[in-house]
């Protein structure tokens, strides 16, 4: 059986959308980017809603030689989207519908997933419960506008697994779903 991993920048007052606008956190030790590395190498597709998809293919088929932007330009990605027709990313398979159906298939096939973002589509992967870890990268900051991460009163209880403070004052807290 496969796994979901849900990898999501936060800042403190619970934005998650638009992080390219968000101020910075400064330098970084270079733990970060191992991080989003190791999870990037220990998936087998990445999984995306149409509009983290939209960000992702205008800047990685762009970058080429070093590890991640190889990793990510060449695994399969799979997009959910009822608008997006054909995906110029090369390896996109576009998610019309039955969305969580096709999920879980994926991962009772035994594909490891990574999705980014949280929008649209993590509502329905908690709402099947197919999320099964969610690392929250709390940016220090506020930024008073933007996509909360619940906008729908929808809950899901959860257990902290794991916690890693880094350098530029972010921390990636790890969850996994209590069931």
């Amino acid at each position: 059986m496969g796994r979901l991993v849900n990898s999501t920048y936060i800042t403190l007052d619970g934005v998650v959308g638009e992080p390219h606008e968000w101020p910075s956190t400064g330098g970084d030790d270079g733990t970060a980017l191992k991080i989003q590395t190791d999870l990037l190498f220990a998936t087998d597709a990445v999984l995306m809603g149409r509009r983290t998809y939209e960000v992702f293919a205008g800047t990685w088929p762009g970058r080429a030689g070093d590890p991640y932007s190889d990793r990510i330009n060449a695994m399969p990605k799979y997009v959910a989207s009822t608008t997006l027709a054909d995906p110029a990313w090369n390896n996109t398979t576009v998610l019309a519908d039955r969305v969580a159906d096709r999920v879980a298939e994926l991962k009772d096939g035994g594909t490891n997933l990574v999705q980014y973002g949280f929008g649209e589509l993590s509502h329905t992967l908690l709402q099947h419960g197919l999320v099964d870890e969610l690392r929250l990268w709390v940016h220090p900051f506020l930024v008073g506008k933007g996509d909360p991460l619940l906008r729908d009163g929808s809950t899901a209880a959860f257990a902290l697994a794991d916690s890693t403070v880094l350098t530029s004052g972010i921390v990636v807290l790890t969850y996994q779903p209590r069931r």
